[in-house]
């Protein structure tokens, strides 16, 4: 039977969101009262408390190089601290409603965030600006997040869909080294400004889930992704170049899956439900 390694509390808010980072003994909670918490794991401690938002912040990522980390709540603003700094550096704005997940490109200097708007934003934060906008899907976006290797987003939404976007226009147009092209016409410029072009494309729309999507996550190495879905299953998708399928479905869950993971390592999936 496994273990608990180590628990540590704090009176607060529900957490809404985690994530740990990728050297260091250290997990960043966002909480429904609005702040975000740094803990060391192996202490036990609270290190660092960052409180600029107004009302609940459900989504957090630490940058895998840079002491940076990203936050996305309920007051549509997406914002990049330095916790070496302990401050915010700046705020995105553009979302129009709340925010649920944000998450930091590998590579790239690029952030992705979901939201109930409908649409997912990536945005540059060297540049500090928003450089797409993909729209498609009709109900709130539950979750979106970068491919580690390849250019590609996932995403999940309760219009019942996860959805697979091809980002490589985006890449040869906004990544330094890359060709670009320059669309100088007005209706070009006005499509960009307003829906961020067609940079990033709907590659796979996955159906099969009988209710709202809740999260959707790729596998790190094979052609996998994994959603979990209010309709209490956890489903295994493959993709080729051409297109993508169900191969199977878990069930066993009692009640609404709220997040499903592929361990890094193992033939294993993680699952959680309400």
């Amino acid at each position: 039977m496994d273990k608990m390694l180590t628990k540590f509390e704090s009176k607060s808010n529900r957490v809404k969101g985690l994530s740990f980072h990728p050297i260091r003994p250290w997990i960043l909670a966002a909480l429904h009262n609005g702040h975000i918490q740094l803990w060391d794991y192996r202490m036990g401690t609270c290190l660092d408390r960052f409180e600029e938002h107004e009302g609940p912040v459900r989504g957090v990522d630490f940058h895998r190089v840079q002491p940076l980390i990203v936050s996305g709540g309920d007051d549509y603003k997406v914002k990049v601290w330095d916790y070496k700094l302990r401050r915010c550096l700046f705020t995105l704005l553009g979302h129009l409603d709340y925010i649920r997940t944000v998450q930091f490109h590998t590579d790239y200097p690029w952030i992705v965030s979901a939201s109930d708007d409908q649409t997912i934003r990536i945005w540059n934060w060297q540049s500090r600006n928003c450089i797409s906008v993909l729209t498609g899907h009709n109900h709130y976006v539950m979750c979106a997040s970068f491919h580690p290797k390849e250019d590609m987003i996932v995403s999940a939404s309760l219009d019942q869909t996860v959805r697979v976007w091809d980002t490589t226009g985006l890449r040869k147009k906004t990544v330094r080294g890359a060709p670009t092209q320059d669309d100088g016409t007005v209706v070009a410029r006005v499509n960009n400004e307003l829906f961020g072009g067609n940079d990033a494309i709907v590659k796979y729309v996955l159906e099969g889930h009988e209710r709202g999507v809740n999260w959707a996550s790729f596998h790190p190495t094979l052609p996998l992704v994994i959603s979990g879905a209010d309709d209490r299953q956890v489903k295994l998708w493959r993709m080729n170049e051409t297109k993508a399928w169900e191969v199977d479905t878990m069930r066993g869950h009692t009640n609404n899956v709220s997040c499903a993971l592929f361990h890094p390592k193992h033939e294993l999936i993680v699952s959680n439900s309400e």
